[in-house]
């Protein structure tokens, strides 16, 4: 009698009592197959389970996690901190020709160096050894492709400073031997770093959480510092500076070495040209590997299904569009080639040949990604897939990316509407000047519509496993016969391009159209055109000063734009 009303009243005692999830996993009815398995689970002390290939998250790693304010604000901190300070020290010693030298800001890059350096081993030899629980990953964190550019971008990066190390010896007799200490340091960072993070990008860490974030923040605000101070160098080194304007010799810093000093041996200008060709490279490194430290702090301390199914990339049936994305690039290179060469000349009637041909080049390509993003965009009005609404750091960053880079190029299309319509926009080049500046404005709105659009679709594979499950579970009610039927009719050809399958293939003829015109369009502002200093309407309107700064801030985050809406639309394309 005692036994059954235990037994009777055993129900409403689970009601009150809580259980962890683990605990709740165990003790599911359909884990348990008598009563008194029941009551032996529940009187079972909490014990440590040995390690199993796939560990479910320990009661401390959701404590950790449901306790990460302070790691969230300390790390902001540093970030804060070293971002200021580096932008401090950058323009410092970029305008300042006495009390900050070049010498002081590749100091404080070598002491970033060397600490994130040692916080990416600590990582690799204690963190992710220790913590089992690491094996919780993010498939969209780190695909493959944005890895691979990575490792691209770092190897460029590494001959870049090998060139730097073979300029730089010629000057130690004379000059500081940090100049050559930082490109061999920075060259060491490089490879650890690549490797760092082609291993652990996806990684969400549940141990150790808040010195994991501070040192990706460290990781992050190092490559941003990196980052600002390349571009300086690359924007003083290309803005052409007047003869009127007298700070040529400050301005021109970023050029190494000194009057006074000469080069021991006699390929140092050769070295120069050259690591200077490969600067967008490691601009662009830097940007990359930010971003992907960006993605692994939102991902500490988060729990994810890990989803192994991934589109592929695949070219049949698009052809169009690659094809006159590649014809738009020969074409592109061949201008830019002209106007590289043409510019540089002394006769006015030659450089205003080669700006007559950059601005017509660049209407055209405009011009043909507003049509075909125009087209894009109706098409997704017709599309009947499902917003995605699935929580992903991923995602989110490459809107604000894509957004918030645009921006630079807002800001000099707008200031050249503005100059050229005070001025009467008179002659062929103020009118393509102005052309090229309005459908500039029209094509960023319009393709920043398209990606992300694009981006929060439902992938078509998962849209396709749905239906193929639900098609699985209709044919089990048909005899074989009729199964045979259906699958024949279902995989005949005019049956697979039913449907939305012209929207799809028209939506993939577009990604691969504007990936290759946003190529060209990175490769040309990226190697060196100018034409914002070549041709001299805007900067007599605002002044030179004033010119130059608008587009020496605005233009990097221009060429950023164009790299990142290339990684977008191929993540647009997989997903089409």
């Amino acid at each position: 009698m005692k036994t059954r009303t235990r037994q009777k009243f055993r129900p409403s005692n689970k009601l009150f009592s809580r259980k962890t999830p683990n605990e709740v996993a165990e003790a599911h009815p359909s884990n348990i197959e008598t009563a008194a398995e029941m009551e032996s689970i529940q009187r079972l002390p909490s014990v440590e389970r040995p390690p199993s290939d796939v560990h479910p998250p320990s009661v401390e790693a959701v404590m950790e996690r449901n306790h990460h304010g302070g790691g969230w604000l300390l790390s902001g901190i540093i970030c804060v901190n070293i971002l200021i300070l580096g932008c401090a020290l950058v323009s410092g010693s970029a305008f300042n020709s006495v009390a900050i030298t070049a010498v002081h800001r590749q100091i404080f890059l070598i002491i970033l160096f060397l600490l994130t350096i040692l916080w990416m081993l600590f990582y690799t030899i204690v963190t992710f050894r220790k913590d089992p629980e690491v094996l919780y990953q993010d498939s969209h964190a780190g695909p493959v492709w944005l890895r691979g550019g990575l490792v691209l971008f770092g190897f460029l990066s590494f001959i870049m400073d090998i060139f730097k190390i073979a300029y730089y010896v010629g000057y130690l007799h004379c000059d500081s031997g940090v100049k050559v200490a930082f490109p061999v340091i920075q060259a060491v960072f490089l490879c650890i770093q690549t490797y760092f993070l082609w291993i652990h990008a996806k990684d969400c860490v549940q141990l150790h959480t808040n010195f994991t974030r501070c040192g990706l923040t460290l990781t992050l605000s190092t490559n941003l510092v990196v980052w600002i101070s390349a571009v300086t160098e690359e924007s003083l080194h290309q803005t052409d500076v007047p003869y009127t304007i007298k700070v040529t010799h400050i301005l021109y810093r970023a050029n190494y070495g000194d009057d006074k000093c000469n080069c021991s041996h006699s390929a140092c200008d050769t070295f120069k040209e050259a690591f200077y060709y490969l600067y967008p490279f490691n601009i662009e490194y830097s940007l990359f590997a930010t971003a992907m430290a960006y993605v692994m702090w939102k991902n500490v301390g988060r729990v994810v299904e890990h989803h192994t199914d991934h589109p592929k990339f695949c070219l049949k049936d698009v052809r169009l569009g690659p094809v006159a994305g590649v014809l738009l690039v020969l074409a592109g290179l061949a201008a830019f080639i002209v106007y590289d060469i043409d510019i540089m000349k002394e006769e006015q009637t030659k450089r205003n040949k080669a700006l007559l041909i950059h601005f017509t080049v660049n209407v055209v390509i405009v011009s043909l990604m507003c049509l075909s993003t125009a087209v894009g965009c109706a098409l997704y009005r017709l599309d009947k897939r499902e917003h995605v609404s699935e929580k992903n750091p991923t995602r989110t960053l490459d809107v604000r990316l894509l957004v918030g880079s645009s921006m630079g190029q807002f800001v000099i299309s707008y200031f050249t509407i503005v100059a050229m319509v005070a001025t009467g926009a008179s002659g062929s080049l103020n009118g393509l000047n102005l052309a090229w500046a309005v459908l500039t404005v029209v094509q960023l709105c319009l393709q920043n519509y398209f990606i992300i659009e694009g981006l929060h679709r439902e992938p078509f594979h998962v849209i396709q496993e749905a239906a193929l499950h639900t098609n699985a579970v209709t044919l089990q009610g048909h005899t074989e016969m009729d199964v045979l039927e259906i699958h024949k009719s279902r995989s005949s050809p005019a049956s697979r391009w039913r449907g939305f399958s012209w929207k799809r293939r028209v939506v993939k003829e577009i990604c691969a159209f504007l990936l290759l015109a946003n190529v060209i369009l990175w490769i040309m502002p990226a190697f060196g055109a100018r034409p914002q200093f070549d041709h001299p309407v805007e900067m007599n309107f605002y002044k030179f000063t004033m010119w130059a700064a608008i587009v020496n801030i605005g233009l990097p985050f221009g060429i950023f734009y164009r790299m990142h809406s290339v990684a977008s639309l191929l993540e647009v394309y997989l997903i089409s």
